[in-house]
């Protein structure tokens, strides 16, 4: 038939493809993440949970382990500046390669996604300079400190937060502020956790805490960074049930779309993630404060130096496999979906194909979001707590145990 008519149009178009997309374009955008959220996350952990302990111990471990923090973080501040312009680069390059030219021109251009272009390359090169005096010592234990620390938080936090602001006007203020919420509790608690375990896996390299003062450090950071971590799990657990939600019909499109099976691979990457924190929080927390408890230092130092920097690294290596995997997600499941079916009954071209419209929210909306934030956040209260209770019963255990060979306690 079609020899016969060769110009007729065919009945139906075939299945639109969805393609991956260049490994090149991933790996730019990732490191454009990785410096940005690395960045937010290593000051994070400075101010919040490391500061406040290793104050308390003395200037000297406060200095030291500020400034090696300081330092990466700089560092990561620094290269997310070209970072940004070369991921900018090559998304106005016609044929592929780097505009850089256009890339520049586009910072500040009038536009308010100009605008936002320039706040973020601007705002994480300020907060890298406003952290460069904290690399060294005596300023990283001085007053200074603090207000450093800071300010260039607050300044990462801006620039990672304008990559998801909106550069228009919306047309439903309500639903696009809501968005920018979900996505800010989503960036901003993927900087902190994974952020904060890279920053762990630091300090546990030598030279950063001195071996005398490790029982006095290592326990009360883990149990301070375990609270801000099970935070920025239920931040991200709720912003991506939303997410998913927003982008995602019914749990058959991880299978049938390639927006799903990118999203599928996340999902499993981060529930390899969530085991290893369960690991961390009822198993080696409890050890760790029980030895601490006892005043036992040999084999606190082996489960720090053995186990504790092998966990911690696994995760901020997942943690950096989730963000090179993100970029990969196209576009919506719900609109693949859509479109394919369309496509099977329709001689449009795959241009032209229509797009589903985005869902309506609802009464139930809100009472099914609602109560999967009551059940995240009861989750990490109670789980929380449970882990807290373990460590004291393992304490209590471990100081009632009275043996010869300090070995022994590991087991208590």
């Amino acid at each position: 038939m079609s020899s016969l008519f060769p110009h007729a149009l065919p009945l139906a178009a075939a299945a639109p493809s969805t393609p991956l997309g260049p490994f090149e374009d991933s790996a730019v955008t990732w490191t454009t993440w990785v410096t940005l959220m690395g960045f937010v996350g290593l000051t994070a952990l400075a101010l919040v949970s490391v500061g406040p302990v290793a104050r308390r111990i003395g200037p000297d471990t406060l200095g030291a382990v500020t400034a090696r923090l300081s330092r990466v973080a700089v560092v990561l501040g620094v290269l997310a500046g070209p970072a940004v312009l070369t991921d900018l680069a090559h998304g106005a390059s016609d044929s592929g390669g780097y505009d850089y030219g256009a890339a520049w021109n586009s910072l500040y251009d009038g536009s308010n996604g100009g605008r936002l272009l320039g706040l973020e390359v601007t705002l994480v090169l300020v907060g890298a300079a406003l952290v460069a005096p904290l690399t060294v010592r005596k300023v990283a234990a001085g007053p200074a400190r603090a207000w450093l620390l800071g300010a260039g938080l607050g300044a990462g936090s801006v620039a990672l937060g304008t990559t998801k602001f909106p550069d228009a006007v919306p047309d439903d203020w309500g639903r696009t502020s809501f968005e920018t919420v979900m996505w800010m509790l989503h960036l901003i608690g993927g900087s902190l956790w994974l952020g904060g375990l890279a920053g762990l896996a630091l300090l546990a390299l030598r030279g950063a805490v001195a071996p005398a003062d490790r029982g006095e450090f290592w326990a009360p950071v883990i149990r301070r960074f375990s609270v801000a971590a099970m935070s920025c799990v239920a931040a991200i657990s709720l912003s991506g049930l939303f997410l998913y939600w927003e982008h995602v019909d019914g749990p058959s499109q991880l299978f049938t779309t390639m927006y799903g099976r990118v999203l599928g691979v996340k999902i499993l990457i981060f529930g390899a993630l969530l085991l290893l924190g369960a690991f961390n929080q009822f198993w080696l927390h409890p050890r760790v404060d029980a030895l601490r408890a006892t005043g036992d230092e040999r084999p606190l130092r082996t489960i720090l130096v053995r186990d504790f920097p092998v966990v911690i690294t696994v995760e901020a290596l997942l943690g950096m496999t989730v963000l090179f995997v993100a970029p990969f997600l196209h576009g919506s499941a719900r609109n693949q979906a859509f479109q394919a079916s369309a496509a099977k009954h329709s001689a449009v071209s795959l241009d032209d194909l229509p797009k589903i419209p985005a869902k309506e929210v609802s009464a139930s909306t809100w009472v099914w979001g609602t109560s999967e934030t009551l059940a995240v956040i009861a989750v990490m209260i109670v789980g929380y707590w449970a882990s807290g209770v373990l460590a004291r019963r393992r304490t209590a255990a471990a100081t009632a145990v009275t043996t010869t060979d300090p070995g022994d306690l590991i087991t208590a």
